[in-house]
């Protein structure tokens, strides 16, 4: 049991979270799960302890410094070695232009996308670099490339994750800590239902027309970073359906 990694991932409770768990677990790690909802993670507790996973669950939310601090303190030495930080917890709110969006939906992307991550990083890094030994794993975006209409917020707190994960690249650079930023395009998940506040038939034509990626298919990706040799550091990876190009360019089919 001593042999086994322990991996952290912010934001489990579904979608590329709670995908990343998952592959994490079926890897060998124990995993410590995060989010706000105690009942969605506590059943991926059940789920993943019934495969033989050790899971440690901690309900709080990354965008209130204070309760992180708490949570990541009560870890206690049998859990407080963390191998893999996945700085998952993330979202869009809202489509409108910039000059008519909603004041709190920009302070919700911020406060999650940016502040919390960089929560998280101050938490869980120092303990990496006291032993020499670690991986963060920034959930970013192919919307922090270029802004597009409706979306500038969202893409500026994407922009901010690749250059908050550069700049931790560098700082941890005389340790053996990697840094990855990993970049999805189109991932069919609850995002864009949350994005829409509960449009659900809205959020379906986002992705209508194309196959779009899966959570899972990010947490294969995020696994691959970290399974790299110690001397392979995969610092950036942009994965996109087969018919997206970048952040805008979309090829869908005509048929339903």
């Amino acid at each position: 049991m001593q042999n086994r990694k322990t991996a952290l991932v912010t934001g489990a409770t579904s979608g590329i979270g709670e995908a990343c768990a998952r592959k994490f677990a079926a890897g060998g790690y124990d995993v410590i799960i995060t989010g706000r909802n105690s009942q969605k993670l506590e059943f991926l507790k059940e789920e993943l302890e019934s495969a033989g996973t050790r899971v440690k669950v901690l309900v709080f939310d990354v965008r209130n410094a204070d309760d992180a601090r708490k949570a990541v303190g009560s870890l206690g030495e049998e859990w407080s070695r963390i191998d893999v930080l996945i700085n998952n917890a993330g979202l869009a709110l809202g489509l409108e232009s910039e000059y008519e969006g909603d004041p709190e939906d920009w302070n919700t992307m911020i406060d999650t996308n940016i502040k919390g991550l960089l929560t998280m990083t101050r938490l869980i890094v120092p303990g990496m670099v006291s032993r020499n030994e670690g991986h963060v794993i920034n959930i970013g975006s192919v919307a922090g490339d270029a802004a597009y209409a409706g979306g500038s917020v969202y893409c500026a707190t994407k922009a901010a994750v690749k250059v908050i994960s550069d700049g931790l690249r560098i700082d941890v650079a005389d340790s053996a800590v990697r840094v990855t930023n990993l970049k999805p395009g189109l991932v069919e998940t609850n995002f864009s239902v949350i994005r829409f506040k509960g449009d659900t038939s809205r959020a379906e034509n986002v992705y209508k027309g194309i196959i779009p990626l899966t959570g899972a298919d990010i947490a294969d990706v995020a696994f691959y970073a970290a399974s790299a040799p110690k001397h392979v550091q995969i610092a950036e990876v942009l994965i996109l359906a087969t018919h997206q190009a970048n952040g805008t360019v979309v090829k869908r089919s005509l048929e339903d």
